[in-house]
């Protein structure tokens, strides 16, 4: 058997597919965060930011392809791993005297994955594909940049270059409370997948040791709080009006029409 399909056929392979994807998955969460939090800035910089993705061509496709595979395969092993623990044990998940050592993020971490898989469905519908909200997405296009946008300070988008006014696009979807609630769950239900998730992937790897397992604990809760509150930040104030939209991506949206 080859190791390939070692890792797809032995529970200990399966649980390794996990944490690279987990890897993989948390930090393209990571990033896309801090993409997103350019909001809070000129339009300038959220627009210029997706652009230049964009401009990556083939890279931004092949990092896209690595992230479903990643999904599908870290989704896969997770079913198969606890269809094997109900085999084994002959009991429901989580059933039984293990309920009394296992963590609340442990207990629903399956569950918990579920709904996030089908959160990243919606906001892939929501923002890329513009299902759910065909006005909107319409809405989020000829913005005209006011100025470079740059990378590590080599400007990779020039200014009075036509781009997307993603800007706008978000700032609409979350003006709907309904929406924004929703994404403010999501992401919570995510914090807490990514707090088991995490600790779990530094066991897996043979990364965390008896003598500093708190003190990860409390690292990986940290960072899950902290980005909690980040994505909490961007629908939490479009909808209590603590950020208002910025007129340059107004004015744009206006002569779009």
């Amino acid at each position: 058997m080859s190791p390939l399909a070692k890792l797809f056929r032995s529970s200990i392979g399966r649980k390794f597919l996990m944490a690279v994807t987990g890897v993989i998955l948390v930090g393209f969460a990571i990033g896309h965060l801090v993409g997103n939090l350019q909001i809070f800035e000129h339009p300038d910089k959220i627009n210029g930011y997706a652009q230049f993705l964009h401009q990556t061509g083939g890279l931004i496709w092949a990092a896209r392809l690595v992230l479903l595979a990643s999904v599908v395969i870290h989704v896969w092993a997770a079913t198969v791993l606890t269809l094997e623990n109900k085999r084994a044990r002959g009991a429901a998940y989580g059933a039984g005297k293990r309920w009394i050592k296992a963590s609340l993020a442990s207990r629903y971490i399956r569950w918990t994955g579920y709904v996030v898989l089908a959160f990243i469905l919606y906001h892939l519908a929501h923002f890329t594909f513009g299902v759910t909200n065909p006005d909107d997405f319409k809405a989020g296009h000829d913005y005209v940049m006011k100025s470079d946008y740059s990378v590590a300070g080599f400007p990779v988008v020039a200014a009075g270059t036509q781009v997307d006014n993603v800007y706008l696009m978000v700032y609409r979807g979350f003006e709907s409370a309904p929406v924004a609630i929703f994404y403010i769950i999501a992401v919570g239900l995510l914090s807490f997948h990514m707090l088991h998730g995490i600790d779990s992937l530094f066991q897996t790897i043979g990364w965390r040791s008896t003598t500093w397992a708190h003190c990860l604990r409390k690292a990986v809760a940290i960072l899950c709080l902290l980005y909690f509150l980040g994505n909490l930040a961007i629908p939490g104030a479009i909808l209590t009006g603590a950020l208002q939209a910025h007129s340059d991506a107004q004015v744009h949206a206006t002569a779009a029409k």
